[in-house]
């Protein structure tokens, strides 16, 4: 990939924290993050719509659902002490944009990872919500296994 020299250095040190808190993986994150769970929870409502219309989202996931995610998949050991939601939020972001930029998971594979993981009605809020967490949760797991372990 053309732009690995943008983690060369993380990869030298790779520890948990150092990825997990480095402000600008996860503004690239940011925007890996919610451009994948627009588009898929975009498949996923025109797949489950019974009028078989095409529906097209543009919604930010919350600090809420990214913070439980990483809360629920035991990885707050990648943030920095002392962590709030907001930098909780951060360090998924992070972590999903490490991902990426090593080539260990595609755009369209984070889109499709989440789709899959949706279940139910994601209209209300609240199931939203619950789900989102569920799908990040899922995602976040299975990503361990292209980070380091320390």
């Amino acid at each position: 990939m053309v732009y690995e020299f943008l983690i060369s250095d993380l990869n030298k040190i790779k520890t948990q924290k150092s990825i997990g808190t480095d402000k600008g993986l996860a503004k690239i994150g940011d925007g890996i993050v919610n451009l994948a769970y627009s588009v898929a929870k975009s498949i996923y409502l025109t797949r489950n719509n019974s009028n078989k219309e095409v529906v097209r989202t543009g919604l930010k996931v919350s600090k809420k659902i990214l913070s439980n995610a990483l809360k629920n998949a035991n990885m707050k050991n990648f943030a920095k002490n002392r962590a709030d939601a907001h930098d909780l939020a951060n360090t998924v972001e992070a972590i999903v944009a490490y991902v990426w930029l090593n080539n260990k998971m595609s755009l369209k594979e984070i889109i499709d990872f989440l789709t899959e993981n949706f279940s139910g009605n994601l209209q209300g809020r609240i199931d939203e919500i619950n789900n989102a967490i569920n799908a990040f949760t899922n995602l976040l797991n299975y990503t361990k296994k292209f980070l380091p372990e320390n």
